[in-house]
């Protein structure tokens, strides 16, 4: 059996792009298969899973943050499965060309379909950055869909602040 969570993304948020306001933004990405997939029963019924998954994710359109565009993503997160339906809550992080970092929240909800994801939806907050993007602030939502090699292709839209601006 396939384990259904990989919604990264919400991973899947890839970049933003820079200004001193708040700046409104879009982008798109890819994420393989997760490199560490677990999955367990809840044990209250038979299609009750708790999913824990951690994996990478690659630009497609990226924007950018102080010039410097994002180059990959990472991603952790734990989930709950019941049928083909499925919630899942983790963590991202953009590394952008630089090396700087910013870091992304996200809780979302998913549809499978003989557990393979079908497609997802999210809401996401940027919590933090490194060096120059310390304090940066962020909010947004993505869609996606699954991909027949076990990853997903994701399109964002949001908005953030940098600190102090």
């Amino acid at each position: 059996m396939r384990h259904p969570f990989t919604l990264s993304l919400l991973v899947f948020v890839s970049a933003v792009a820079p200004t001193a306001a708040q700046t409104k933004f879009s982008m798109s990405g890819k994420c393989g298969k997760a490199d560490v997939q677990q999955a367990v029963p809840a044990a209250d019924a038979p299609n009750h899973m708790m999913t824990v998954a951690q994996g990478k994710c690659l630009p497609v359109k990226a924007a950018e943050i102080g010039g410097s565009p994002a180059t990959e993503g990472a991603f952790a997160e734990h989930g709950e499965v019941t049928g083909d339906k499925g919630q899942v809550w983790g963590m991202y992080v953009d590394t952008l060309a630089n090396k700087e970092k910013v870091y992304y929240r996200y809780e979302g909800t998913a549809v499978m379909k003989d557990g393979a994801l079908q497609t997802m939806q999210n809401k996401w907050q940027i919590v933090g950055g490194s060096d120059k993007l310390k304090g940066i602030k962020g909010q947004g939502t993505c869609t996606g869909k699954g991909n027949p090699d076990g990853g997903l292709t994701f399109d964002c839209q949001g908005e953030y602040t940098l600190a102090g601006k």
